[in-house]
């Protein structure tokens, strides 16, 4: 059976699987500067949840990484909101791709098929994203993407690039934050390489790296001493709009100075592939990398219109290259435990250089895709990556077999624990029953706890957190907020320990003091419980409000024909299967017990509803029905969305607005009843107006 012929349980736990390692391969690549999966990895996983997601729409949760960006920012730098979100891009891998990139664009918009919708095609260079901030023409101020809402302040980095602009000309706006990626070229790289090698150092796996670590040094004079390079393509906040196409704004800014790349117009699929061939046959001429070509909607007001999803804009796309491959053999196959009990099969392989990075290891997802790709320990197997480390593992090469090969044969047992092994019925995944008993688990809740999206605490890294564990310090994420007044009375406290001082032990405890009041959404994803990550903790906290709220609702949930269940099914991202896990988690008694042991310690704010400001619906609970008339649905919402509103696709005594098309049926009907008020398409232009 192929993956998208999955049952709906399947598909389920495929999504989370998928989910999982795409938020952790995230992390490594925005956050650490360390990839851990090949860029063609990371594009197939997305194509495979993109897929899913397209054929079970419940699945698709704010949190999911098609909806999200990056990583949130690392340490050492003070980090920066950006007045205007810095957002990725979705991707097209083919003609037919690129071609229903322009077909969605121009169903959004309701346009003619006949009309001509112009792209700008720009190389996609492969570097760090980063973003200019000018006020009153002066740079004060430069940073990271980050997690696409807050980066890192890289300003007195950015300011040794030589080829970036410390001023504008008169004629720019007062305040004009410039886009764009900092790069190193092939050349500079190549010398860094030589410099290193000679230093008795390790060398930077590829350019995009070695630019990433050169910007976030702590100490600006080594980001002095590289060599790097800044090329511009779009701006954030601006003071006012002093373009009308982007190709205009491509233009001002190279007029202003800004570095730019070439950029191409295309006005049908034909040009796009033209355009395509030719940079892809000159990409090895070119002094730096590039890993696509972006496709950016020429007209600014039908961008406008267009708006974004959660993690990209709808006018915008890449269209990525082939990965490159090589041929290695699959030396072992090891089994990782997850913090949720996942035991995720992992190739070991001969190390093999692949596009100039050495990779030696690939992640098999589950027994079915080994299965279905027919992977043995000892095959020769065809690996493909784009930039990074960590290859998939595209086909197996059966030619070259000789019979000693050995067919993977699924453990009953978990490795760590020894608890059964159980896939459930309908699961692609197999999982550890051994639960928090399980010392790999156990762990890895720990560093999800302290991890930089949930408690976020300084000094417990994954080998503090293991080394704490084996010791008995700490055995769950209450024990965190213990570890001081117990440190105090031990006859071996950490300072003592090796790699350990007075200085580092006072800075853990200020770490994990400074953690003790944290936000609702934050708190509730640090538990990690299945299903749940940043943006779905979010909306739980919102509706909520607070912790005490939260697990009441839970407990009165177990009843499935109750308010409550019915209320939390309700939420946007929350289906039945996610409802499930809430539920069970708030039903286990251990974990009543620790988050009991939390509440003792800790404040857990309650959740504040951000303010959109001169939005008569923020915070508003809209549903649309029936066809609309002067926008498209999708175009109603979208706007809807950017207003604050919360979008729900059902209506409920809590719906303030329903806003109702014609040959509006059922939900209207609903509406009616319920006595919730009912707008007119032109009455809800009318309001937001």
């Amino acid at each position: 059976m192929s993956l998208f012929d999955l049952q709906a349980e399947d598909a389920k736990a495929q999504h989370k699987k998928l989910s999982d390692k795409m938020r952790a391969a995230d992390k490594a690549y925005y956050q650490n500067d360390a990839p851990e999966i090949s860029d063609g990895e990371y594009d197939k996983l997305r194509g495979e949840l993109e897929k899913i997601e397209a054929d079970y729409p419940e699945l698709v949760r704010a949190d999911s990484p098609t909806q999200t960006i990056g990583a949130a920012p690392s340490r050492g730098f003070k980090k920066v909101k950006h007045a205007v979100a810095m957002l990725s891009l979705s991707n097209v891998f083919s003609e037919e791709e690129a071609q229903g990139f322009v077909d969605k664009v121009r169903r959004f918009l309701g346009l003619d098929e006949n009309e001509i919708v112009a792209l700008v095609a720009e190389p996609k260079i492969d570097g760090l994203s980063c973003s200019l901030r000018y006020e009153n023409r002066i740079l004060v101020q430069a940073a990271t993407r980050g997690d696409g809402a807050e980066g890192e302040d890289i300003t007195a980095n950015v300011k040794t690039i030589a080829c970036v602009p410390q001023n504008l000309p008169d004629d720019a706006p007062d305040i004009l934050e410039v886009r764009g990626e900092i790069y190193m070229s092939r050349k500079a790289f190549n010398a860094l390489n030589a410099a290193q090698l000679e230093k008795g150092k390790e060398p930077f796996a590829n350019p995009r790296n070695a630019a990433a670590g050169s910007v976030r040094q702590l100490d600006v004079k080594v980001t002095e001493g590289r060599e790097l390079g800044f090329f511009g393509y779009s701006i954030g906040e601006a003071s006012y709009r002093f373009y009308d196409t982007h190709e205009e704004l491509r233009q001002k800014l190279g007029q202003w100075g800004i570095p730019e790349t070439s950029y191409t117009l295309c006005n049908s699929i034909e040009d796009i592939m033209g355009n395509y061939e030719d940079v892809l046959k000159s990409r090895p001429d070119l002094d730096y990398e590039i890993d696509g070509i972006v496709y950016k909607v020429n007209d600014v007001n039908w961008q406008a219109r267009l708006g974004f999803i959660s993690r990209s804009p709808r006018w915008a796309t890449a269209h990525k290259f082939p990965a490159e491959q090589a041929i290695t053999r699959i030396e072992a196959i090891d089994i990782q435990v997850g913090r949720t009990g996942a035991l995720t099969p992992v190739a070991r392989l001969s190390p093999v250089t692949v596009g100039g990075v050495v990779v030696s290891n690939a992640t098999l997802h589950n027994e079915d895709e080994i299965a279905r790709k027919d992977i043995r320990i000892g095959d020769t197997v065809v690996v493909q990556r784009a930039g990074d480390v960590i290859p998939q593992v595209v086909e197996v090469i059966t030619e070259e077999r000789n019979g000693s090969e050995e067919i993977f044969k699924p453990l009953n047992k978990c490795p760590d624990c020894g608890a059964h092994a159980v896939r459930e019925e309908g699961d692609v995944i197999r999982r550890c029953s051994g639960g928090m008993t399980c010392p790999k688990q156990a762990i890895e809740r720990l560093k999800h706890f302290v991890s930089r999206l949930a408690f976020d605490i300084d000094g417990l890294g994954d080998k503090i957190i293991q080394s704490f564990w084996e010791e008995g310090l700490i055995k769950n994420p209450a024990d965190i907020f213990m570890l001081e007044a117990g440190n105090k009375d031990s006859l071996t406290p950490i300072r003592a320990r090796e790699g350990w001082g007075g200085l580092s032990e006072k800075n853990l405890f200020k770490s994990i003091n400074d953690r003790r009041s944290i936000a609702l959404n934050r708190f509730i994803y640090a538990l990690g419980i299945r299903q749940i990550g940043e943006a779905t903790a979010k909306r739980l906290a919102s509706t909520y409000a607070t912790i005490d709220a939260l697990t009441l609702a839970m407990v009165q949930a177990q009843d499935h024909e109750g308010e409550a269940y019915a209320d939390l099914i309700a939420i946007e991202d929350i289906g039945p299967a996610a409802a499930q896990d809430l539920i069970a988690f708030f039903a286990e008694a251990h974990n009543i017990t620790v988050l009991d042991a939390l509440k003792s310690h800790l404040d857990i704010q309650p959740y504040e509803m951000p303010q959109v400001s001169d939005s008569p619906v923020a915070g508003k609970i809209v549903v649309f029905t029936g066809t609309l008339v002067q926008m498209t649905r999708a175009e109603a919402k979208a706007k809807a969305e950017t207003l604050g509103a919360k979008v729900s696709g059902s209506v409920s005594k809590k719906t303030d607005y329903v806003v109702a098309g014609e040959d509006a049926g059922s939900k209207l009907k609903k509406a009616q009843s319920l006595d919730v008020t009912v707008l007119s398409e032109q009455n809800w232009l009318d309001l937001i107006s």
